[in-house]
């Protein structure tokens, strides 16, 4: 069975050459554009199934690409995985509230790049987690009607914002959300949640999951999310 196809944007050659040959070894099909134009072009005449998308491009940066491919209906379903290097924490968060769904760091071991590629192919093929009724995930239960938690069959009094946060880490393992997209996500509940408390919130979390708090992981700079 064919897999998905994958565009590689990056005007670094050797990284072109590293990433196109890990990727077919595996079965993907790979096009390569060294521009945030064409990458731009790329999408638009060809959509593939998932785009590896340098930040630091000449011209048309990443996150103005990642920018304009979401933005457009016909490639903001197309999920963007970004490259990028040390010390642009910042960049990462920009691009993960435009909705990039993952970044791999420079440099980068090409067993994880490939693990991450999976990950989000996976992810993308699953039925959307909000029809679920029950969300399990390592030892933890979730009943989204009744808003209940167990950990192995122990209930946990968890407060509404923490339940939120959990409910929302556990719906997508292995996505990085922001501290603003965990603040947007957990509003509604009418509680005071700052960029800061949201690691308040998380520390009271994890002490009430006991051991299963270790599933909830801590992105450098980033945010968080539930480890997969």
């Amino acid at each position: 069975m064919a897999k998905e196809s994958i565009l590689l944007v990056d005007d670094e050659e050797d990284i072109l050459a590293l990433l196109r040959y890990n990727l077919e070894k595996e079965g993907y099909g790979v096009e390569a554009v060294t521009t945030g134009e064409d990458g731009l072009q790329a999408c638009r005449s060809r959509p593939p199934g998932l785009v590896i998308l340098d930040l630091m491009l000449p011209g048309l940066d990443g996150l103005e690409v990642c920018r304009l491919l979401k933005k457009d209906s016909v490639t903001a379903s197309i999920p963007i995985i970004m490259l990028t290097a040390k010390g642009e924490e910042a960049d990462v968060v920009t691009g993960l509230e435009m909705g990039a769904d993952d970044y791999v760091t420079k440099p980068f071991s090409p067993r994880v790049l490939l693990a991450r590629v999976r990950s989000v192919l996976r992810r993308r093929a699953q039925p959307e987690a909000s029809e679920e009724a029950v969300v399990n995930r390592g030892g933890i239960s979730i009943h989204t009607a009744r808003r209940e938690v167990k950990v192995e069959e122990t209930p946990v009094e968890l407060t509404a914002t923490e339940f939120g946060i959990l409910l929302m880490l556990a719906r997508r393992p292995g996505w990085v959300f922001t501290r603003n997209q965990i603040i947007e996500s957990v509003r509604g509940d009418n509680y005071p949640v700052t960029d800061r408390s949201v690691d308040v919130h998380m520390t009271g979390l994890r002490k009430k999951l006991g051991a299963a708090g270790d599933l909830i992981e801590t992105v450098r700079g980033v945010g968080y999310r539930f480890r997969e």
